[in-house]
């Protein structure tokens, strides 16, 4: 009776723990929704301003009204909270995710990924007669993987850009403020003060924000709580029957009237939604169910009520377009509703380049993007990171944005232009996975595609035309980032490839260590392999040219996996590979793990316990005096001193190779002279590194 007691006690305690982090996700879920669908940007007001009429009229403030909630709606709600998020991979969401998601379940990457072992990938000899025919044409087409690929890798870039464009406009727009009751202030006081708040806000990152954080809350639930509330003020007082423009007739109505003036301004209605893919990427730091509720329950109608406010002024207020979202305040709430509105602008600045320091340190850890120092700010936090290079080439680009723009509404040209590709190419991955993964009939996946390629396609015509007037920087930016991880990535793979087809076994090695040339000399020596299935050729170079080896070898892999964390338990693998004092060791770790330290060890420390265990956990195959002179010489290897060998591997590509091959690889090698070393990244001492140079022939 005390036992059932005692499990039901514990059941209930699990259900209730479960329902409060159920809750906490909830929270923080509608906190980041908050911050990526309620910047200043974002708001009708900002849109109007986009209206080029010298007399709009009551109409076609509804047609807008109305263009802005079915956009939100069939985006924001039908496409990413009804399908988009239940296509993630492995709890991670965004472009990436689904391209990895269908990397895994079919054989469309160029090549074998990263330290994937053979069982984990998608099994080529299972019944041809399952596959979809996209399945097989894409497997079959070379051109085609490459550019799904690069397509993907653009719109994580094109996410990234939002690191630059995001801070410029709300900080720019939120301290023009200061111009509506302070006439005196002047365009470039604000464009200075707007760049003044961005430099600072950057040279405050290399510390962390985890001793500030605590006010991001109370700022974000004052703002998604106030606008609502001064909309639901403002239509009451000046139109109540402003909610009839959800009939999708006023659409219809607004683009018959106004023609091809009506659609050029579809090109700032699509700021509406520019939340929806960073709320699809922001998956992985909640969950499903937490961000469908916080967008229902909360940033929805919050949206909707600040919208028809704000539609329901301008009806009353036809010339106020122009003067953008403080219009809407009203007068006794102006100075407070400024101050939320500009702390909001700064902590939505500082969620997005946050979100592109973690974007770029697992692009590096995953072997997308050149190596760059990533610092871990937080000791409880270890998803709080700064990279210096990564935050002051977006220091300089931001401020270059307000000073070269000098206006919210040419900023915005280019922020729209960034959103609605990135949910194009959303669009296209997703029809893929339905197809392919979900096996979804294809009159419903076509159904989909067709409708939104549509509706997204008639933003990106509209947007296109905004190209010339600020919407070239984000497309140029995202294209130099796409090119670079493309290049890194593909360079990478072939390398990889390289070595898995040269490398040697371990009856090879024991042969060139039985060369009486070959001496085994005094220490230990860390010798590190981008393959684990085999020896990298680079020891085989290493021992034929330096007739030696240490007289403890350990081959050691450092595998990335696609998860936060791995269980110290589980961190290390080991293994003797039949040759007197050379092991193999697998190192595996997420991408928010620390190298440096692990669990108040140094890594070699660390390593050499495991080692120990594994000698000794051999009684039953080696005599214990064996067994004594190992570890013996695993100890006075190691005080004797260790070295950390790493391969320089550079190509050699020959002539009759393809241009593509000769370019994309060119410009890798650039890359990789120019990046960091891998090895820094475990705080090796720089008198234990040795790099060891070989030529890959391709």
């Amino acid at each position: 009776m005390d036992m059932d007691v005692e499990l039901g006690d514990h059941v209930e305690d699990n259900k209730h723990k479960n329902v409060v982090v159920g809750w906490r996700n909830i929270i923080l879920a509608y906190k980041t929704l908050g911050v990526v669908f309620g910047g200043l940007a974002t708001s009708p007001l900002y849109v109007f301003n986009a209206l080029n009429f010298k007399a709009p009229t009551e109409d076609d403030f509804l047609g807008i009204f109305s263009i802005m909630f079915w956009t939100l709606t069939m985006i924001g709600f039908v496409k990413y909270v009804c399908i988009a998020l239940n296509a993630d991979d492995n709890g991670e969401g965004g472009t990436f995710a689904l391209y990895s998601l269908l990397c895994k379940n079919a054989n469309i990457g160029i090549l074998k990924p990263k330290n994937t072992d053979s069982k984990t990938l998608p099994d080529n000899s299972r019944n041809i007669e399952s596959k979809s025919w996209l399945q097989t044409f894409i497997e079959e087409n070379l051109i085609f993987q490459r550019v799904l690929l690069f397509i993907a890798i653009l719109g994580m870039c094109m996410l990234i850009g939002d690191g630059i464009l995001t801070p410029a406009i709300s900080v720019l727009s939120a301290v023009d403020g200061l111009r509506g009751p302070l006439p005196s202030v002047s365009k470039s006081a604000v464009e200075g003060l707007s760049a003044g708040i961005l430099i600072a806000l950057f040279m405050l990152q290399k510390y962390g924000t985890s001793k500030v954080s605590f006010l991001f809350s109370p700022i974000m639930a004052a703002w998604t709580l106030s606008t609502p509330m001064v909309g639901v003020y403002s239509f009451c007082r000046y139109n109540p029957t402003v909610f009839k423009a959800m009939s999708p007739h006023y659409i219809v109505d607004f683009f018959i009237r106004n023609g091809k003036t009506g659609w050029h301004l579809l090109g700032g209605t699509v700021l509406v939604i520019t939340g929806a893919e960073a709320m699809f990427a922001d998956l992985g730091h909640f969950n499903k169910r937490a961000i469908q509720i916080a967008f229902l329950c909360g940033v929805y109608p919050s949206l909707v009520l600040t919208y028809a406010g704000q539609t329901a002024y301008l009806m009353k207020h036809l010339n106020d377009y122009t003067d953008g979202f403080y219009k809407f305040i009203p007068t006794p709430v102006y100075w407070p509703m400024f101050i939320i509105a500009t702390l909001t602008a700064i902590v939505a600045s500082q969620s997005l380049i946050s979100a592109a320091f973690s974007v770029i340190k697992q692009s590096v850890a995953l072997d997308y993007f050149p190596r760059v120092k990533i610092v871990h700010t937080s000791k409880h936090n270890e998803g709080a990171v700064y990279s210096p290079e990564t935050n002051y080439i977006l220091m300089v680009l931001c401020v270059s944005v307000i000073l070269g723009f000098g206006s919210g509404k040419e900023i915005g040209n280019a922020f729209g232009l960034v959103v609605i590709f990135v949910m194009f190419i959303t669009t296209i991955l997703l029809t893929l996975v339905m197809i392919i993964i979900w096996r979804t009939p294809i009159i419903f996946a076509l159904l989909y595609f067709v409708s939104f390629s549509i509706l997204e396609g008639v933003y990106i015509s509209s947007v296109l035309i905004k190209f010339t007037e600020g919407g070239w920087l984000p497309f140029a930016i995202s294209m130099v980032l796409a090119i670079i991880m493309f290049g890194w990535y593909y360079g990478r793979q072939r390398k990889l490839d390289y070595e898995r087809t040269n490398k040697i076994t371990v009856d090879h090695l024991s042969v060139l260590l039985s060369n009486s040339e070959v001496q085994r000399v005094p220490g230990m020596c860390f010798f590190y392999s981008n393959i684990e299935d085999g020896l990298t050729p680079l020891l085989g170079h290493y021992i034929k040219n330096g007739h030696s080896l240490h007289n403890v070898a350990i081959i050691a892999t450092l595998k990335c996996l696609l998860i936060a964390h791995v269980d110290s338990s589980e961190r290390f693998s080991v293994k003797k590979l039949g040759i007197p004092g050379v092991y193999g060791c697998i190192v595996k770790y997420g991408y928010a793990d620390l190298l440096d330290m692990l669990e108040g060890d140094d890594f070699v420390t660390a390593v050499t316990k495991i080692l120990k265990t594994c000698i000794e956990e051999n009684t039953d195959q080696l005599p214990i005096s064996s067994i004594e002179e190992e570890i013996l010489q695993l100890e006075q290897a190691k005080s004797v001193g260790t070295v950390h060998v790493q391969g320089k591997a550079k190509f050699h590509v020959s002539e009759d190779n393809s241009w593509f091959d000769k370019l994309v690889l060119g410009l890798y090698e650039f890359l990789h002279k120019n990046c960091r070393s891998a090895l820094p990244a475990l705080w090796f001492p720089l008198n234990q590194r040795m790099e060891i140079g070989m030529l890959y022939k391709i």
